[in-house]
Order: structure tokens, then sequence, then C-alpha cells
């Protein structure tokens, strides 16, 4: 692995986590967010100590860890008594809301099982989702309208590798996960930051192309798909860096190879075939489609998980409805490792995706000053919900549609179709 330690590979990636995701200010608190496997939280204490250190050594105030056993989640789901499910500590959402409030940064590192609530009673599972999001509704609400630099990272935790390298011993699915991070996150490179950078630079200059060009809908051609998405007006297409309401320029997603905006809520139209399974609340969803008219869900088929993805769209207004429309080549560099990872933020820089539910503000032109009903009155969705599914490929074909009606290549057989 480029010749260095593991250790030293943790070191650069956290490096990077604090400098290049974050871009954590001297001065700044640092609050970090986990979920670890199998009820083993410190399986990722030498990441998390990485970049407490990297963190305090850019000149960050305080840093501070909720860690959270995830088994604890699946006990509950078994064990507690039926009608004891509105009880939700509200201690975890307070201590990150001071935080917030406080202008500091926000970083989650996602690890955990994908499996964890697999095979229980989904209405119990369904109920413990969704006290979940209402309670950590206000905390979504300010991450959407970018109010501080926050970010989303992974590590490697062990129900996770065996979950994708289920024929390897665990200690190696565990170093074979990590070096994919390692190299997903450009860690494996000679200058990791500068890595990024470029990156980030070429990622901007697609975005740029298409806000320029302020199409009002894109049209989706493949294999079981015929669908037209309307863009509303003012629509912002964001790449991998945004700027935070505190000033702070920082990249929310490591990995992330997207340009993406907001879809108008109210134009939907067509069918969409899912080309990568989704895991979602425990249930692996396979083989599905989900049809639209007017920007609604009408119909949702799957061969496996249909109804966690019926429940899914049943969880509110918004969650019948799209927030999010995200463009990525088919030669990715996590598409092309030619497995899945069962984790969205990995999974969806593997292809174009669409998200059910809630749309980020920062995607509408003054969308951050809008509230429920402006918002949704000028095109944006609100929910509850906010997951992505993978609807590109090779074999896909999407065009821009203009005022005039006339259409404009924007990839071709899952790559981009124009130069910048």
């Amino acid at each position: 692995m480029t010749g260095k330690t593991h250790q030293e590979m943790l070191a650069k990636y956290a490096e990077a986590i604090v400098k290049v995701g974050l871009n954590i200010r001297a001065g700044q608190r640092l609050i970090i967010t986990l979920m670890a496997t199998r009820g083993v939280p410190h399986q990722f204490a030498p990441l998390v100590h990485e970049i407490t250190k990297a963190a305090y050594g850019v000149g960050a105030k305080y840093v501070e860890v909720i860690w959270a056993d995830e088994e604890m989640m699946r006990i509950r789901a078994q064990y507690a008594p039926r009608n004891s499910f509105d009880e939700y500590p509200n201690h975890t959402i307070d201590a990150i809301m001071n935080m917030i409030n406080n202008g500091d940064a926000l970083l989650s590192i996602a690890g955990s099982n994908p499996d964890l609530l697999g095979g229980l009673d989904p209405e119990i599972v369904g109920l413990m989702q969704s006290k979940h999001l209402q309670v950590a509704s206000k905390v979504s609400e300010k991450v959407t309208t970018n109010a501080i630099n926050w970010c989303v990272v992974a590590a490697a935790g062990e129900g996770w590798a065996m979950k994708i390298f289920p024929d390897l011993p665990l200690e190696e699915a565990k170093e074979k996960l990590w070096k994919a991070i390692f190299e997903s996150t450009r860690i494996d490179q000679p200058d990791p930051i500068e890595a990024w950078q470029k990156h980030i630079a070429a990622l901007r200059e697609r975005a740029r192309y298409l806000q320029a060009k302020q199409y009002t809908a894109l049209h989706y051609k493949a294999p079981g798909t015929d669908f037209t998405l309307g863009l509303p007006s003012g629509h912002l297409w964001i790449s991998a860096q945004s700027m935070a309401q505190n000033g702070i320029a920082f990249t929310a997603n490591m990995p992330t190879e997207e340009v993406f905006t907001l879809p108008d809520r109210n134009r939907a139209d067509g069918v969409i075939t899912a080309t990568f399974p989704l895991s979602y609340g425990g249930t692996l969803i396979e083989d599905f489609q989900v049809t639209f008219e007017n920007g609604r869900i009408t119909k949702v088929t799957a061969k496996k998980g249909e109804a966690a993805l019926q429940k899914l769209v049943d969880t509110d207004e918004g969650s019948h409805r799209l927030g999010e429309v995200a463009l990525v080549p088919a030669s990715s560099p996590i598409g092309q490792r030619g497995h899945l990872f069962y984790n969205t933020l990995y999974d969806e820089n593997a292809s174009c995706h669409i998200a059910i539910g809630r749309a980020y503000r920062f995607t509408l032109t003054g969308g951050e000053e809008l509230n429920d009903e402006e918002f949704i009155s000028a095109g944006g969705n609100v929910s509850l919900q906010h997951v992505d599914f993978m609807i590109g490929s090779s074999k896909m074909d999407i065009d821009g549609i203009n005022k005039d009606g006339s259409h404009e290549p924007v990839m071709r057989q899952g790559e981009w179709a124009f130069k910048v």
C-alpha cells in the first residue's frame, strides 16, 4: 500500500479530512459522530485519534466524539416493548446543535453493518427510523442549508467489510476495505491534498458548464429507463466544494465524483430502473423500478425488498418525490471497482443517481433563506428522508432540454458528452 504502514495511511487520511473535507479554521470546535459495528466503537479509535490530532494541528479549539453502539439499536428492536419506540434521547442531538449554532464543524464517520437491522420486524424498524428522522430533522435542516462546514467519510467497520468481502477472513476483509477507502479518497497518491485540489477543480468545471446551460429538464434513456426530470428556475449545479454560511469552503463527501442539483418536485415523468441494489434500513432492495407521474412516485416494484422500498416512499408526502439529481460517469473510479459497497457514500459515486425525499436548500438560488412553503413553491422538496439510489450505467444516454424544447447531449453511454 504505497510502502506506507496502515497507521501512516490513517494519518494521511485524517489530514485530508481535516484540511480538504472540513477545512477547519483556527478556533473552531469539531464534533465527530459515528456508529460502530458489533458494539465495538473503539475499532474506529485509531482514525478518530488521528483526526483529532490533525484538527488540533490546524488550531481547532476542542474536539468531541459521540460514539454510538449499533448493536444497542438491534437489541432494542428485538426486545424493547412495542409501545416504547417514541422514546428518543435528545442529548446527542442537543450536543450537535450546540456546535452548529456556534459555527463549529461536524464530521460523520460511516462504517456500520449494512445488515444490522435485517430480518427484524419491518414495522418496528420503520418506527425507529421515523423517530430518528423526526428528532434529527433540525440537524438535517442545518446541513441542507450548509450552515457550517460538514463532511461525511467512511471507516472499515467489521460488519461492513465482511458484507463486501464475505469469502475473506475478517482481518483480510478489513484490510481490503481500508485499501479501497484509501484509493477512493486519493490517500494513495504522493500528495493527497494536491490530488484533491485538482479533482475539485475538474468537477467545478463540469458544474460551471451545466450551470451556464440552465437546462429546463433532463431526459434519461437506457434499458428499462425512459424518464424526463424537470429542473426548476434558479437551480444551482454543485460539485465537490461548497461554501458554508460560516464562511468556510468545505468538501462534504469524501469520496465524491458527482455534480448535482435539485429537480423540480412537480416534474418527473416516466420509468426509472435502478442499476445498483439499494441498502436501506438493513434491507437490500434489488432489481427495482420506480414510476413517476407529475413529479410523484406512483408505483414501485422490486424483486427483493419491495416492502422496504414502499415504506421508504410512504414516509411522508415529500418522500413520494425527488430532491436530488446527480451526474457521475460510468468510468468513475468507484464504478470501476466492480463491486457494491452497500454504503451510499460510496455507491452513489459509482453511478448517476437521484434521491427520494429532501432537497438541499443550497442547490437553489436563495434557497437557504426560504421557509418550507416558499421552497416548495419554487420547486424544492421537503421531507424527513433523503435516500439516493443509482440509475446510471454504460448504456445510459442523458439529454439536456433547452427552453425551446431542443435537446443537447449531456452523457452518452454513461460518459460525459461535452468537453470543459
